[in-house]
């Protein structure tokens, strides 16, 4: 525990340190996963494990990820599925870095802003 942190709850911790939670900092690593699969050395699985569809509207940020649809419930927790949602939510900037450095560090202050 941190002197002087002792009163508060566990997100006020997080926040005045600057750190996310343990969901944020999973949702974090499975974008970059996610990032890697679409731009990066394991492109040629990222065409089977997701599906691009590129739209023109202005709201969105271009490089949206197509949802699959299941009948299932429990494959709404698999990681193509989570990670479909976020990436969607993206601003343009951040699904549109040119390397993997760049991505993170856009991505860090979108997740600061993400609910």
């Amino acid at each position: 525990m941190i002197r002087g942190l002792e009163h508060l709850c566990c997100e006020e911790r997080l926040r005045e340190l600057g750190l996310f939670s343990l969901q944020r900092r999973r949702l974090r690593e499975d974008l970059t996963a996610a990032f890697w699969y679409l731009n990066g050395p394991y492109k040629k699985a990222g065409e089977r494990l997701f599906t691009r569809t590129q739209s023109n509207r202005t709201r969105r940020n271009g490089f949206n990820l197509k949802e699959g649809r299941f009948r299932l419930g429990i494959r709404k927790i698999f990681f193509t599925v989570t990670v479909v949602k976020c990436w969607n939510r993206l601003p343009r900037e951040v699904v549109a870095a040119p390397s993997l450095e760049v991505f993170k560090a856009r991505l860090y202050g979108a997740l600061s802003n993400l609910v």
